[in-house]
């Protein structure tokens, strides 16, 4: 196919806004969480240091926690599901799984030293850990509906299911891999080396 995963549309100034405001949110939770702990803090209290009101708190995060942990919704670009969803961009699905895989990971976000400090402190707070989980889960629809127009079966058939799982799996051990090397390179560059991992586990006999 001609169309790559790499094709993307620039930001707009809108979008710059809306993504500085989420980053000033995420910054005032950092600090007040790695100052006063996760408890002492409040919604008002990051709102406060943050300089905008609580309603627009919550236009971007449901709770504390997700503002700590830097929680997004999980939007894929229209043209790299498209694609994706056509057979590309390579037409092998393992390859494409592997640049759907990437591109998640490597999605305009928080940046490298925000994800650090929040998988930092979500070791620190157990709890944050419940909640890295179920952000993950709400992703489980927009993958399976993405892998079931790539491979024209229900979204609830088993092939769905484990393939869903499987995307969301290597997508949360490439975050842990990437903190496990201390934050070395991009969290793309543990992709492969996750992929590679599993790849000899299934051959292990």
């Amino acid at each position: 196919m001609q169309e790559t995963l790499d094709q993307v549309e620039p930001i707009g100034l809108r979008e710059r806004k809306k993504r500085a405001r989420r980053v000033a949110l995420i910054d005032a939770a950092h600090a007040l969480v790695e100052q006063h702990g996760l408890d002492a803090v409040t919604v008002e209290g990051i709102c406060g240091a943050a300089g905008v009101s609580t309603r627009t708190f919550f236009n971007y995060f449901e709770s504390k926690d997700d503002a700590v942990l830097g929680i997004e919704p999980l939007v894929l670009d229209g043209q790299v599901a498209g694609v994706f969803a056509a057979g590309g961009p390579t037409g092998r699905l393992g390859a494409d799984l592997e640049v759907l895989v990437t591109r998640l990971v490597d999605r305009p976000g928080i940046g490298r030293d925000r994800i650090a400090c929040a998988m930092g402190l979500a070791r620190r707070e157990p709890r944050l850990l419940g909640r890295q989980v179920v952000a993950f889960e709400r992703h489980h629809s927009e993958i399976a509906g993405l892998l079931a127009r790539r491979l024209g079966l229900d979204a609830t058939a088993a092939r769905i299911e484990l393939l869903t799982l499987l995307v969301m799996s290597v997508t949360r051990a490439s975050y842990v891999q990437w903190d496990a090397g201390d934050q070395q390179g991009e969290v793309r560059d543990a992709v492969p080396v996750v992929l590679r991992e599993l790849r000899e586990l299934l051959r292990d006999d």
